[in-house]
């Protein structure tokens, strides 16, 4: 009988843990719903970008604002989640977390024409850009597939621009991308999932350098002096 009882009460700590588990994956999902909207909603403002250059930069304004929704978000998530845990529930917040890295990352570069850093997107995100420490923070591999995802934006970027007539942002989109694409080169990638979309990237390399070479055989780009 007390066999029987001491092994009640070992499943019955392990039933509280599982609901423990249970109510934080809750609060979890429900914290993540309203900020993958956010999102969404980011993504679909910045889509002006290929229809109507006069509205990149308040869209890029609109964006920021999102971000800013999302970085509460992002402290509510801190919150729930504890901090010797965080790799136990990534996988509600990883590939939302890899569109917001995408987006900030499109936003900054319409923005000022620059790479935004991995710190530069844990600041606008409101988390630390610190994976050595135990906590919430912007696990690097996300920031690297939303790079990727950026490259994808841009080559059709690229395309859509031309049909506008703007043959100067081909140019800038490809010398970033080139950039880019060398940086990704310098990494011994392991992860499947990182490793998979980097190999997508060369498509988007060669969907752009098309564009480059339609316009130079056309004699469509602007001349040194023009891009000075």
């Amino acid at each position: 009988m007390s066999e029987n009882h001491a092994i009640n009460a070992i499943f019955s700590e392990f039933q509280k843990t599982l609901d423990n588990e249970h109510d934080i994956r809750e609060v979890i999902r429900n914290i993540c719903k309203e900020m993958d909207q956010i999102s969404r909603e980011a993504m679909t403002v910045l889509q002006v970008i290929h229809h109507n250059e006069e509205s990149i930069s308040p869209a890029c304004l609109k964006a920021r604002e999102l971000f800013e929704k999302a970085r509460e978000g992002y402290q509510k998530l801190a919150g729930a989640v504890p901090s010797a845990e965080y790799y136990k529930y990534q996988d509600h917040w990883r590939y939302m977390t890899q569109r917001y890295c995408y987006l900030i990352s499109l936003t900054i570069w319409l923005e000022k024409g620059i790479l935004a850093t991995h710190e530069t997107v844990a600041e606008v995100l409101g988390v630390s850009a610190n994976e050595e420490k135990e906590g919430f923070h912007l696990d690097i591999e996300d920031y690297l597939v939303g790079l990727l995802q950026l490259c994808s934006e841009l080559s059709r970027f690229a395309v859509n621009s031309v049909t506008r007539g703007d043959y100067q942002r081909p140019l800038q989109i490809s010398k970033f991308v080139m950039e880019l694409n060398a940086g990704f080169r310098l990494l011994n990638l392991k992860n499947d999932h990182l490793r998979k979309r980097f190999d997508a990237l060369k498509y988007d390399v060669k969907k752009i350098e098309e564009v480059v070479y339609d316009l130079s055989i056309r004699g469509l780009l602007p001349r040194d002096g023009d891009q000075a």
